[in-house]
């Protein structure tokens, strides 16, 4: 897509706009285009960009890209119009009675988008998103004119402050480009990104353009060899063909050179052919022909074609190994197919071609309405910003069904999410998986081709596990596991939400009466929609609440309501009252010479009862407790920076709390190990936070588990239980 920065064209104005539309070869209402222009231009008559430039240069090259997107009349006048409210003192009124309805709609649509300003704050800017969808469901055409506005003030970020540089291009590349990229419109995604980037990494962005450039002039050479070989060959059996060559996107290597860990000589497709004819059946005609005169590299080979992305793009993808042995990519597509891999919704939206199918149109815009029920479902409002990191994924898995129905799951979805993309009743009468007709560990992530079967339980008790909210990719899947547990498990979610919060509290040091945590929690149960402290906890047991969002802001009312105790001042009570009998304190940990004083345990070594254990005097949040052989303990105190701040610290006589304590298991690789570990895991009824499994060079595989026990006694029971699975070598604390 051309540029139309102020840096290519310093004088952009109206006749600008009167030449990307005469290019673009289409007929437009011009009457009302310049009718628009002229109240914009009065409206922000006197204001200036923070280039220097008039602000009619904004809403102008906005309108610009909105032409080169293929929209209509009143799509451009709204692009051109779409400031007015926000920056002047135009009512929506005054745009009613210029311009009618319909463009009064797309203007209001586009205001509502802006009025909350995005800022760090996570709420507001879930917020803002909700309004955003719900605006693209009323009418697409809102949305590809904010994609224009965002993209034209990528493209002058220069002007800005580096802050509200690294802000925008956060926001950018997290929310834009993947709405962009779900809308199928390619050409401002890969901008938005390579824009973004620059902000976000601008070394590595450099990195690779060096790198690009040191290659350019050999690059654009062999391009335009095998350019003219390939038009060589397939000319004879299909004629005018047209072939153009690319130099994959900046942020495209980047992922692949930062992301995946490669090298830039070991990217394969950092060039790339396209080849566009006029039929499908040309498509795969091509497809032999580029297979028979270049070797194709196995596994590179993807059919979006007949199996089309969930954002409509269709082609034909091949890897294959040119002159010199240089692997370059090569796309094959129709003409028709081509104008939507560019322009996607935008090639063929309802108002512009009338469809008299809605129900097509609306089946590729279902997302929206299902990422706006799953947030409807949801208790927490931010999920929101991680569904459009998630659901909008740019890589995507095609899996099938046993009965040879295609499922579009994101990069890293497992069979849970699978199950659930089926049915909810699927996913909660799951109790296993099959993948080729081999069973797979409940956390296995499906790949590309995967055929896989879901086996299920006729019991009609049986429902989902609350570890799978850990497991699950898709924000589908999540809230639907959520709100079975909101049905079907109130008493069970009120207990475990309750123990939760009580352990978090302890764990963060704070301490509340009744009244003073009432109060404290007032507005969070008011935005939770819980009518007392029971709603409060069950959303927590069901996951409807994150306690890592809630714990920070007590922990802050905390600090005001009671002055945290200097380290000083604890030196000096622990010389005072070293003759003092031993009290306890909170965590089952006794300190000598305090008095129920602040406890946290350190996650560098995750210290159990039963460990030889000692304390440190921390700034503002009471004692931290160490194992006494934690390598982050000095093994001479009397040598330390600040001895006086490590205390003596015993566990008490009758502990009663849980900790957790990280595993360690060894064992011979084999399929359904994971599932049998999970399985014993759960019988024995513990709470599990983490999986995390890998396979060592002599083929033995190394599973780490993050668990809660009580104590060193139920940890040597776990670890016997867990010893006796098939196949298991050792089992030890790590």
């Amino acid at each position: 897509m051309e540029q139309m920065t102020t840096n290519d064209q310093p004088e952009v104005n109206y006749e600008t706009l009167l030449s990307v539309i005469k290019k673009s070869g289409k007929e437009f209402d011009l009457d009302l285009i310049r009718h628009a222009y002229d109240f914009a231009a009065a409206a922000h008559s006197g204001q200036m960009r923070l280039s220097g430039e008039p602000y009619i240069v904004h809403p102008i090259s906005v309108a610009c890209i909105v032409v080169e997107l293929g929209m209509d009349s009143e799509s451009i006048a709204a692009a051109l119009l779409h400031d007015v409210v926000e920056d002047t003192g135009t009512t929506l009124a005054q745009i009613q009675k210029e311009f009618g309805p319909s463009i009064t709609e797309l203007i209001d649509g586009l205001t509502k988008i802006s009025r909350i300003a995005y800022s760090d704050r996570e709420e507001e800017q879930a917020e803002n998103i909700r309004k955003m969808l719900i605006a693209m469901a009323d009418d697409i055409r809102v949305i590809i004119i904010k994609l224009a506005d965002r993209l034209h003030n990528m493209r002058t970020m220069q002007f800005q402050p580096p802050q509200k540089q690294r802000d925008k291009s956060l926001e950018s590349m997290e929310v834009f480009a993947p709405i962009a990229h779900r809308l199928g419109i390619e050409a401002v995604k890969e901008e938005l990104e390579d824009l973004s980037l620059r902000y976000l990494d601008p070394i590595a962005y450099d990195e690779i353009e060096k790198a690009l450039a040191e290659k350019g002039e050999n690059g654009l050479q062999f391009i335009e060899q095998i350019k003219e070989d390939i038009r060589e060959r397939v000319s004879k059996t299909i004629p005018d063909v047209y072939i153009e060559g690319r130099v994959k996107s900046i942020n495209g290597i980047y992922r692949k050179m930062f992301v995946q860990g490669r090298n830039f000589d070991e990217i394969f497709d950092v060039y790339a052919v396209r080849i566009i004819v006029d039929t499908v059946n040309d498509c795969y005609n091509v497809l032999g022909i580029i297979h028979d005169m270049l070797t194709p590299l196995p596994n590179r080979f993807k059919d979006y074609i007949y199996t089309p992305k969930p954002n409509m793009y269709q082609s034909l993808h091949t890897t294959v190994i040119g002159r010199m042995g240089i692997p370059f990519e090569v796309q094959i597509r129709t003409w028709n197919l081509h104008y939507m891999a560019e322009y996607g919704i935008a090639a063929h939206w309802k108002y512009k071609l009338g469809l008299s199918k809605e129900d097509s149109f609306e089946k590729r815009l279902a997302w929206i309405r299902q990422m706006l029920e799953a947030q409807n479902d949801s208790e927490d409002s931010t999920d929101i910003v991680r569904n459009i990191k998630t659901d909008l994924a740019q890589e995507e898995v095609f899996v099938f069904t046993p009965h040879g129905d295609v499922i579009n799951l994101p990069v890293g979805a497992t069979v849970i999410d699978f199950a659930y993309s089926i049915h909810s009743a699927i996913g909660n009468k799951m109790i296993g998986a099959k993948v080729d007709n081999r069973i797979v560990p409940i956390d296995y992530e499906v790949k590309t081709g995967d055929i896989v079967e879901i086996v299920t339980t006729k019991d009609p008790n049986h429902g989902p596990n609350r570890d799978w909210l850990n497991i699950v990719k898709t924000s589908g899947a999540r809230n639907k596991i959520r709100l079975w547990f909101k049905k079907e498990r109130r008493e069970e979610n009120i207990a475990q939400g309750r123990d939760a919060f009580e352990k978090e509290l302890q764990r963060n040091g704070i301490s509340f009466t009744q009244e003073e945590l009432a109060g404290l929690l007032e507005n969070v149960l008011k935005k939770h929609s819980c009518s007392d402290m029971d709603d409060f906890y069950s959303a927590i047991g069901y996951g409807g609440i994150q306690l890592w969002k809630v714990i920070p802001r007590l922990r802050d009312e905390y600090a005001k309501l009671k002055k945290a105790v200097s380290p000083e001042e604890l030196a000096a009570q622990l010389s005072q009252n070293q003759q003092k009998t031993k009290t306890h304190a909170k965590g089952g940990v006794l300190i000598d010479g305090m008095d129920n004083c602040l406890i946290k345990f350190s996650r560098c070594c995750n210290p159990l009862p039963g460990d030889d254990i000692i304390g440190f005097v921390t700034r503002g949040f009471g004692v931290s407790i160490h194992k006494r052989d934690c390598p982050n303990v000095p093994r001479d105190l009397s040598a330390a920076a600040e001895p006086e701040r490590w205390v003596r610290a015993h566990w008490d006589t009758d502990v009663r709390e849980s900790y957790q304590s990280t595993l360690e298991i060894t064992a011979e690789d084999r399929d359904g190990l994971l599932m049998d570990i999970t399985q014993q895991i759960f019988n024995m009824h513990l709470m599990m936070h983490a999986l995390n499994s890998r396979v060592t060079r002599d083929g033995k595989a190394v599973v780490y588990v993050d668990i809660v026990v009580n104590g060193q006694d139920h940890l040597r029971s776990v670890i016997q239980k867990l010893s006796s699975i098939r196949g298991i070598l050792s089992v030890k604390r790590s």
